[in-house]
């Protein structure tokens, strides 16, 4: 739940009994509810009731960002934890929190490292400095990897019960350990390299996230101990896991490496191998302003972040001291703090080759997304949207492939389509975004593409695609020096019967196949004209980088207007409210962390407006504290599908303002990033946004509510609901099932006229 994806000391997962239902959205109390918390919450947040400045700047008003984010991964763990979903599933989401932490590390302790080592002391708003925030976050990221420890042999436990089992290569028969040496011998032993450390052989560059075997060997009759790196050959098409025969019984890779190090230190002694592993800073960005070819700089950037200062060490428990100071000492690491001893399993983000296994009944009943019921087949999408549309897309509920891939496939195709324009922040390496973008180029049409470079993990696959995309001619960009392209928009301009028309998709999710299967999100397919003139001014903007003030009038875009927007709007909330006319403000959103926005919420709150936020991970705003935010219930949704979609609803005095699109309340989104919000005007639209919102905020098994004090319960009301996920599956086919069945009678219906029209004839 990473990226692609979504991820304690303050904030831990409880489980409330008898607790009382929220009432009209109102905020949990507390003091009301029996809650058992799940692992320890630090002292800043149990602090007393918070000092209500009239600025709103005192620090314990805020949670800080990171470790509200490692809260997130906790509720993620909780779904591995549950019994009640199927075992694969919850190897999944312990595969899940694993990676999510490497990602953590890589990026977040990465970044805060650097601002230790630049001597930087500013407190956040939460009154942290970087070597407080690390401290902190180091406590809640050991105790929840001994929470994974522990719950990884349990899940392996229980499906052996399955007959699925992870073995050990001492306990194969000689016959299975002859076949996977044999196996191991033809197909990996070429690509491992031992790699000795003397005076003529200085450490070895260890790359990030990598499994490595410490080898301390000797020659007979020979006292003085060798020391060698191994690297365990994982990825590219090597598995971590080997299955043994045709069973589901596997082997792990570095048990079968271990086990046969006779291969690659004939006649010798080996005295002992012990396993290790490292994790790389990922933040090595460069100032673009002094950059003459941004490609290039990306490219070094790569190679910069593969030779990246090294952040945590995790090493076997019970490795020798000796080695274990070596190696942090060799890593340039405090062997104190960075070092983390795991028992059991290292890396366990590849229990998610396990978790895939073709098992159904351990599996979550499978998904099928369902075509939108509007967008008739057999009939050009652009005269659909025209005559029918506007249109809202519910992902991955309702297809990514009929809708988004169709509307560029039939773009691509079409005669009449004179031009298309998108931004491509992720997508995958078998998409067919990529190759209709080529065919449409192909067949003659106007092709521009705006590729972000800087998409964190995935800048090395958007440099190819954007040297694919060029060879066939289109025009790419790499958007603005200085911003991340993030907003998900695809323009396309078509030669209509009364003259040039727009025809538009705004999403809040990337154009990625694969993450749409099992990311929420949400798209508009539209042709209205004054979205389609904004969108222009977008793209020109984006192709030149020239920045005249560009007259919007309908999507809001960062940097420019969004977030001036976003306050302008909660103030007029504030306006409008009453007693008799109470003002409502609802957010959907993967991260609140805007310091400005937070604000103006509590203001608002304070004022008497009502606000349910749902926030999946980061948020710094704290609900139900008197006088300031007892008008605010804060929610999040954690499932089998990854929220992700962003939805800003206004009361407005009755004249409400719903709006989707690419951006988090996130200061980064907000003021450095090109993101793309968009209204949605239609009454039916609305309804369906509506009942997204409802069905997240009543009491449902993926619901989590935050506290005062950052800590989030699930009510015993929730926890006996069904989930909201499920019931916007189901209503996504009820709703597909009603429109076939409304076809069908006006087909028999049509069927009848015509055969009575013929046999008056």
């Amino acid at each position: 739940m990473g990226n692609q994806a979504d991820t304690p000391g303050i904030v831990g997962v409880a489980t409330v009994a008898d607790a009382p239902t929220p009432q009209n959205g109102g905020p949990v109390d507390p003091s009301a509810a029996a809650t058992i918390v799940d692992g320890p919450v630090s002292a800043v947040e149990k602090a007393p009731a918070p000092r209500i400045d009239k600025e709103l700047a005192a620090p314990d008003l805020f949670l800080n960002r990171e470790l509200t984010w490692l809260a997130f991964n906790r509720r993620v763990l909780h779904e591995a934890e549950d019994d009640r979903n199927p075992l694969l599933e919850r190897l999944k989401f312990l595969a899940i929190t694993a990676s999510n932490l490497d990602e953590f590390f890589m990026k977040r302790i990465g970044g805060l490292k650097q601002q230790v080592v630049a001597g930087m002391q500013e407190l956040t708003v939460d009154g942290r400095t970087p070597q407080q925030q690390i401290a902190e976050c180091y406590q809640v990221v050991r105790e929840l990897e001994q929470r994974q420890r522990e719950l990884g042999p349990r899940i392996l436990s229980q499906l052996e019960n399955h007959g699925i089992r992870v073995r050990l290569y001492a306990s194969l028969s000689a016959e299975q350990r002859k076949s996977i040496r044999d196996y191991y011998y033809k197909n990996i032993f070429p690509l491992v390299t031992p790699q000795a450390m003397d005076p003529a052989h200085p450490f070895p560059f260890v790359s990030n996230l990598s499994l490595n075997l410490l080898i301390t060997a000797r020659y007979q009759n020979d006292s003085d101990p060798l020391m060698a790196r191994v690297k365990v050959p994982i990825g590219f098409g090597i598995p971590r896991f080997l299955r043994v025969g045709n069973q589901s019984d596997f082997v792990r890779l570095e048990d079968v490496v271990a086990n046969n190090l006779d291969l690659l230190f004939p006649s010798m002694l080996i005295d002992s191998y012990e396993l290790f592993r490292v994790t790389r800073n990922a933040n090595t960005e460069r100032d673009e302003d002094e950059a003459d070819d941004l490609l290039a700089l990306i490219e070094s950037e790569l190679r910069d972040r593969r030779f990246a200062p090294i952040v945590r060490l995790e090493v076997l428990k019970g490795i020798n001291p000796v080695h274990r100071g070596m190696l942090a000492a060799e890593l340039g690491l405090d062997e104190r703090a960075d070092v983390f001893e795991v028992e059991g399993m290292l890396s366990m983000r590849d229990l998610g080759e396990l978790a895939a296994i073709d098992a159904p009944a351990l599996h979550d009943p499978p998904h099928h997304p369902v075509d939108h019921p509007r967008l008739t087949v057999g009939r050009s999408i652009f005269h659909v949207i025209r005559d029918a549309g506007p249109f809202l897309l519910l992902h991955p509920y309702e297809s990514f492939s009929t809708s988004v891939e169709r509307f560029l496939r039939e773009a691509a195709d079409d005669p009449k389509v004179r031009a298309i324009k998108m931004t491509l922040y992720r997508t995958s390496p078998d998409s067919k975004i990529i190759g209709y973008l080529c065919d449409a180029a192909r067949n003659g049409k106007q092709v521009a593409v705006v590729v972000e470079l800087k998409a964190r993990f995935d800048e090395a696959a958007n440099i190819q695609f954007a040297t694919r995309l060029e060879e066939f001619g289109i025009h790419v960009t790499y958007g603005v020096v200085g911003l991340k392209t993030h907003s998900k928009v695809i323009l396309v301009i078509r030669q209509d019967y009364n003259g040039l028309r727009r025809y538009a998709h705004i999403g809040t999710g990337n154009y990625h196949p694969g993450t749409a299967r099992f990311y929420a999100d949400y798209g508009l397919l539209t042709c209205d004209v004054t979205i389609g003139e904004d969108l222009t001014e977008l793209f020109n903007y984006l192709t030149t980088g020239y920045m005249p003030d560009r007259p919007y009038r309908k999507i809001l875009p960062a940097p420019t207007v969004l977030k001036r927007a976003l306050l302008t709007r909660i103030e007029r909330e504030i306006k409008l409210t009453s007693a008799a006319s109470p003002g409502l403000i609802q957010f959907k959103m993967n991260a609140l962390e805007d310091v400005d926005i937070t604000r103006a919420l509590y203001r608002a709150s304070q004022a008497g407006v009502k606000i349910d936020l749902i926030v999946r991970d980061t948020c710094r705003l704290r609900p139900g504290i008197p006088g300031l935010s007892e008008n605010v219930r804060v929610v999040s949704i954690v499932g089998r599908f990854l929220e992700h979609g962003r939805i800003y609803y206004f009361r407005n005095g009755g004249a409400e303002d719903f709006l989707i699109g690419s951006a988090d309340c996130m200061k980064r989104n907000l003021e450095s990033r090109v993101e793309v919000v968009a209204p949605v005007e239609d009454p039916q639209l609305r309804k369906e946004l509506r009942i997204v919102l409802d069905l997240q905020l009543r009491p449902n098994r993926c619901q989590w509510e935050m506290l005062a004090d950052g800590t989030y319960v699930r009510t015993a009301a929730a926890d006996a609901s069904p989930a909201c996920q499920q019931a916007m599956i189901d209503f996504a086919e009820t709703r597909q099932t009603e429109a076939t069945k409304v076809k069908k009678r006006r087909s028999k219906g049509f069927a009848r006229r015509t055969l009575r029209e013929r046999s008056g004839e």
